[in-house]
């Protein structure tokens, strides 16, 4: 079985970040100044973050999505990947400027789109094979407590307690608790 990991991602957090700050600026038509003024931020902080320079608080990018009409989670969306996974310390994170709060996004809901969510207790022994779903499902799997093989059944990834993946459920997938009371959380999104 394969171990998939995260560590072909092609740029730096905070340059996907800058990216998507831009992108949105343009697509809303803002120059740097007004998008600045209507954010109530400086533009020259602004100017920073299209660049990749600074690390954005999440009161910062909070203001930004608002000024836009947007929600925050545009400025964190890549593009679709069959098999996603984020170890529990990776993902872009976004930190307050006062206290000990930080924010990871893992997935953000497409337009359109339904999802349930589930909480799974699973024991070790015979794995959990589920056949394909509707074309377009997706299952986001958090796990938190314990180990856990996850994924397409023919390329499962082994989930240690924090990590997160998505992946295709329109083809046959597994899930196997390698850890006895291996808690996870289950999303399953259908078009």
């Amino acid at each position: 079985m394969t171990d998939i990991t995260n560590s072909a991602t092609p740029s730096r957090p905070i340059d996907l970040l800058a990216r998507a700050i831009k992108r949105e600026r343009l697509l809303a038509n803002l120059s740097v100044t007004e998008l600045a003024r209507r954010a109530s931020i400086a533009k020259s902080t602004l100017s920073q973050l299209e660049t990749g320079l600074g690390n954005p608080s999440i009161e910062t990018l909070w203001a930004l999505a608002v000024a836009m009409g947007l929600p925050v989670t545009r400025f964190f969306e890549q593009p679709q990947q069959q098999v996603r996974v984020i170890r529990a310390n990776e993902g872009q994170t976004a930190c307050a400027e006062n206290g000990h709060y930080a924010a990871t996004l893992l997935a953000d809901c497409p337009p359109g789109v339904r999802r349930d969510l589930y909480r799974l207790k699973v024991q070790p022994g015979q794995a959990k094979l589920s056949p394909p779903h509707p074309a377009g499902t997706l299952e986001h799997v958090l796990l938190c407590s314990g180990r856990a093989r996850v994924g397409p059944a023919q390329a499962p990834v082994v989930l240690n307690a924090g990590d997160y993946m998505s992946y295709s459920a329109q083809e046959a997938h597994v899930f196997e608790a390698l850890e006895p009371d291996t808690m996870a959380v289950m999303m399953i999104e259908q078009p």
